[in-house]
């Protein structure tokens, strides 16, 4: 069995470091990890896809297309740029919070995270064989609302660990709040462990 997670959002957020992260703790647990980055022509503001698969004898780092069982995004048109990589049963963690790209703020363009939110859920709502098939019925679209998300975590800078949190206590992830803290350990400079694990204890929170 492989789990395949893809993570995206804009250079800057912390997606890189969020996939590391899934991929140090499910190395822990002696899972065959293969991974890979995408990022945009801007290494700030671009586009950026971390592919994780967790499992046994992996023969490639890229999730094929419509093989995804997660997709955590970071921003809510990126989860759209990428959502052709879920599979018929995957599911997607998302904040609700759009980042304007220059041609918006310039006013030469249109773009509400609204929107976009709502293209996911009519798609992801849209009844399949595979999803009526689910014995579970699951949330197949879990908005995170961004602003909460800040307030308890403590600045946006952690939303990516925060978010994590979110995905651990949600069980979208095989893995535990426990393999994802030891990797914070074993992974991020030791002035930022302890703010990392409180944010990734917020975002557990308010996920519920």
């Amino acid at each position: 069995m492989i789990f395949n997670c893809l993570l995206t959002g804009i250079g800057g957020q912390g997606t890189v470091t969020a996939a590391r992260l899934i991929g140090t703790a499910a190395t822990a647990r002696d899972f065959d990890v293969k991974g890979a980055n995408t990022i945009g022509v801007s290494r700030r503001g671009g586009s950026v896809v971390s592919h994780i698969r967790i499992g046994e004898n992996i023969s490639s780092p890229l999730i094929p297309r419509g093989e995804a069982d997660l997709i955590i995004a970071f921003e809510p048109a990126e989860a759209v740029r990428v959502h052709s990589f879920l599979s018929p049963t995957g599911r997607v963690l998302v904040l609700d919070r759009g980042i304007m790209p220059l041609a918006v703020r310039l006013g030469e363009e249109h773009y509400a995270a609204k929107d976009m939110l709502g293209y996911l859920k009519t798609w992801l709502y849209h009844p399949s064989e595979q999803r009526l098939a689910q014995k579970d019925g699951g949330e197949w679209l879990i908005v995170i609302d961004t602003e909460k998300l800040i307030k308890k975590c403590g600045g946006s800078r952690l939303l990516n660990t925060a978010l994590l949190g979110a995905a651990i206590r949600k069980k979208l992830l095989p893995l535990t709040e426990d393999d994802l803290k030891k990797a914070m350990r074993e992974l991020l400079p030791p002035e930022y462990i302890e703010v990392n694990i409180r944010s990734f204890d917020a975002g557990g929170d308010l996920a519920g």
